[in-house]
């Protein structure tokens, strides 16, 4: 079948990864109402559904979770 999307087990678990931390980031942002965070762990829950190499998944990744340190939330 040429027409189906290949996604390895890497791809998963990092999509996993990357979407629970962006549930706690989101989670904690609702809490203590701050924008950074909020938007910060939505991005990071949805944008492994767009992105289909997985070292651009884990640069992308990394560089949205070094954000909330850079913008100090």
């Amino acid at each position: 079948m040429q027409g189906l999307l290949r996604i390895s087990t890497a791809q998963i678990m990092w999509a996993m990864f990357f979407g629970s931390v962006g549930l706690g980031v989101f989670v904690y942002g609702k809490k203590q109402q701050r924008l950074v965070p909020l938007i910060v762990g939505i991005i990071l829950m949805a944008f492994p559904y767009f992105i289909s190499n997985t070292y651009l998944l884990v640069a992308i990744g990394i560089g949205l979770i070094a954000s909330l340190f850079v913008f100090r939330f």
